[in-house]
C-alpha cells in the first residue's frame, strides 16, 4: 500500500484564490468596456462581444482537468476568455494557444495579455483557427467562440484530434440556437463524444471524447 501524502497534486490547486492582482485588473476593464459596448450600440464587428464572467470561471475550472495535450481556443477577442484559461495553464504547468482572425483584435489581445502578464502560458495566433488546426496531433481542451458560421467546420476538425477523455466546449448554442441546432444535433448524435448542453452563460455544448 502506497503511503498517504497531503500533497495536492497541480491540477487540483485552488485556481481563483489567488488571481494575480494584473489579471483581475485587466479583467475588471475589459468587463467595464464590453458593457459599455452592450449599452452604447457599439456595431458588433468592433465590440469586444466576450463571455460572462460565469462562463470564465466554468471553462477554466473544465480545462483543469484536462489530460495531456494542446490547450487551445478559437476566438481570442480582446483575451478576456483566454486570461480564465490561463489560470488553468498555470496550474497544469501548461500554455494555451488562442486564435483571433481579426488584425485589430489581435492587437488588443497582444495589449491584454502584456498588460496581465501571462504571455509565458498565452500563445496568440493572429489568422484562420481552421488553417492551423490539422496540424495539432493531440488536443486536451478547445474552447470554440468564433463567428457561428465556422462552429460545424472547427467541430469536425478538433474532434478528431481531441485526445481520450479530452474536451470540446463551444459557447452561446443557447443564445443562437436557432443557427448553431445543426451542430448541436450532430454532437448528441456523435458516437465518438459525450454531449451535453449545461445552462452557462449564453449556453455552452460540452462534448467529451469517449
Amino acid at each position: 500500500m502506497e503511503p498517504r501524502t497531503n500533497k495536492v497534486p497541480p491540477h487540483f490547486a485552488p485556481m481563483f484564490h489567488s488571481i494575480p492582482e494584473r489579471i483581475l485588473s485587466r479583467m475588471a476593464y475589459l468587463e467595464k468596456r464590453d458593457a459599455a459596448d452592450r449599452a452604447d450600440g457599439t456595431p458588433q464587428r468592433d465590440r469586444l462581444r466576450q463571455v460572462p464572467q460565469e462562463t470564465g470561471r466554468f471553462i477554466a475550472m473544465i480545462a483543469a482537468t484536462s489530460l495531456s495535450g494542446a490547450i487551445v481556443e478559437i476566438g481570442t477577442s480582446a483575451g478576456y476568455s483566454t486570461l480564465w484559461l490561463s489560470l488553468a495553464a498555470k496550474v497544469l504547468g501548461r500554455s494555451v494557444t488562442t486564435f483571433e482572425i481579426l488584425p485589430e483584435k489581435v492587437e488588443l489581445a497582444r495589449e491584454t495579455f502584456e498588460k496581465a502578464g501571462v504571455l509565458d502560458c498565452v500563445h496568440l495566433v493572429g489568422g484562420d483557427a481552421r488553417q492551423f488546426l490539422p496540424s495539432y496531433e493531440r488536443i486536451a481542451f478547445c474552447f470554440l467562440d468564433a463567428e457561428k458560421e465556422v462552429y460545424e467546420d472547427c467541430y469536425e476538425i478538433v474532434v478528431p484530434r481531441l485526445a481520450a477523455g479530452g474536451w470540446l466546449l463551444a459557447d452561446n448554442v443557447t443564445s443562437h440556437q436557432d443557427t448553431l441546432q445543426p451542430l448541436i444535433n450532430r454532437a448528441m448524435t456523435d458516437p465518438r463524444v459525450d454531449a451535453l448542453v449545461v445552462p452557462v452563460g449564453k449556453g455552452i455544448l460540452t462534448c467529451r471524447k469517449v
